[in-house]
């Protein structure tokens, strides 16, 4: 372990996140000392963990480093890695404007769901090309005490489920996973999205996400649930040829999701560098006995 090990801290919609730059991958970071530095008691805090890395330098992105310099190392604050954090992504993108390693304009970035495009705009907002959202087949139920909700079943580069509710108040605590049904329909877990209307076209939601618990926002959740809504208000793009954009509304602030005719749907949203320090290697260690 390195005695020297530099950090910030940033968030997106107040998603917040404990971000390690590490150019050549040379700090070891175990799901151990990843949930040590996001306890948000005894550590810095945060829902995850970005790990900023060359892609050429870890094995697995150096396939995508000719398209993309720098891999998005995304760890939940449990410490298990997860193929895509939307929110984590522009406060990557800002991280790296910050650093010198990107300025205005586009931007790709690796991610274990593959190379997104980012475009950091001069007013400050990042939108993220999110790729296409798949819709697996299949009924999917969500539930939360007594109360019980079908739920739309959308993997946007990681698995999604969208329960449309009457009061956000319903879906409890969202501190530990709401069971759903099937089983065979996550198998590896899976986020989940309460969503109320609160206008045309605007909606709002709150989340559990796997390994993370309730955040206060998620971006590709906001975006499983503006395909959800697209799809049940009749606004699916490939059938309209029409974008469909939807204001949704998060604890912890609002994201603009647009869906394009051809599938692609691009997230927009605030991210923002809040502090930089160093952690105690001694500290970091004795987390770690």
């Amino acid at each position: 372990m390195s005695t020297r090990i530099a950090f910030l801290k940033g968030h997106g919609t107040e998603n917040d996140f404990v971000i390690v730059p590490d150019p050549e991958n040379v700090i070891d970071l175990p799901p151990a000392a990843v949930a040590a530095l996001c306890d948000r008691r005894a550590g810095i805090g945060g829902d995850g963990l970005l790990h900023v890395v060359r892609s050429a330098a870890h094995p697995e992105a150096r396939e995508m480093a000719a398209e993309a310099e720098w891999f998005m190392d995304y760890r939940n604050a449990d410490g298990s890695a997860v193929e895509m954090c939307g929110n984590g992504v522009r406060v990557f993108a800002r991280y790296l404007q910050r650093a010198g390693h990107a300025a205005e304009g586009e931007l790709a970035v690796a991610t274990r769901a593959g190379v997104k495009t980012v475009h950091i705009a001069r007013d400050g907002d990042i939108t993220v090309g999110m790729g296409r959202a798949l819709l697996p087949e299949g009924d999917v139920t969500v539930s939360v005490g007594e109360r019980s909700w079908p739920a739309r079943n959308v993997n946007m580069g990681n698995p999604h489920a969208v329960a449309f509710i009457d009061d956000l108040a319903h879906a409890g605590d969202l501190f530990t996973p709401p069971p759903f049904s099937p089983a065979s329909a996550y198998p590896a877990g899976v986020n989940v999205e309460f969503v109320v209307d609160r206008g045309p076209r605007h909606v709002a939601m709150r989340v559990h996400e796997r390994g993370s618990g309730e955040t206060r926002s998620c971006g590709t959740g906001a975006c499983a649930v503006a395909v959800a809504a697209a799809r049940r208000d009749g606004a699916d793009p490939a059938v309209t040829g029409t974008p469909a954009t939807y204001t949704v509304g998060v604890p912890g602030g609002t994201l603009v999701i647009t869906e394009r005719p051809d599938g692609e749907i691009e997230m927009t949203g605030p991210a923002v560098i809040v502090a930089e320090g160093e952690i105690d290697a001694q500290w970091l260690e004795t987390a770690l006995r």
